[in-house]
């Protein structure tokens, strides 16, 4: 489903920077799975995820990673129900993309992420993963996903 059904949260005319860093989130209740994008927008790198924590830290660690990477926007993934419609999850990303859209100098853009950690799951057990490491690495690995998704949505 193409982006430009969930506009970015910071100034919605805003387009997306055509070259830059992006980084990715995919917010679970127990971990944060992240990616970035190179500075092309050509491929998506799963980085290691962040233990979910309270605003501040969240915010704090986030806001280190964007720095670090100069990412010149951030995608969160947006967990639509499979009929599209939105719960409780759907709305708690839009709550975390406001607000993160309010302390960070780069738009927020939502993706939709249905289906992202399963397709990340497959990936993963087809690459040999397993057990833990198939816990540890998923969130990301789905981050990976949704911002590929993003990528290739904004240049339709």
């Amino acid at each position: 489903m193409p982006n430009s059904d969930f506009p970015s949260i910071k100034n919605e005319s805003q387009p997306v920077a055509a070259k830059g860093r992006l980084l990715s989130l995919d917010l679970g209740t127990k971990r944060v799975g992240v990616a970035v994008s190179d500075e092309l927008q050509l491929s998506a790198q799963p980085l290691p995820p962040l233990k979910r924590s309270d605003w501040k830290t969240l915010l704090r660690q986030i806001s280190e990673l964007r720095h670090s990477f100069d990412a010149q926007g951030v995608v969160i993934g947006l967990p639509l129900n499979l009929d599209g419609t939105e719960g409780f999850a759907a709305q708690e990303a839009r709550r975390i993309a406001r607000n993160l859209s309010l302390s960070l100098p780069v738009p927020v853009h939502l993706q939709d992420e249905r289906l992202t950690s399963h397709a990340a799951e497959e990936s993963l057990r087809a690459s040999g993963v397993r057990g833990r490491e198939l816990t540890a690495r998923l969130d990301s690995e789905a981050a990976a996903i949704i911002l590929m998704d993003f990528i290739t949505h904004k240049r339709i």
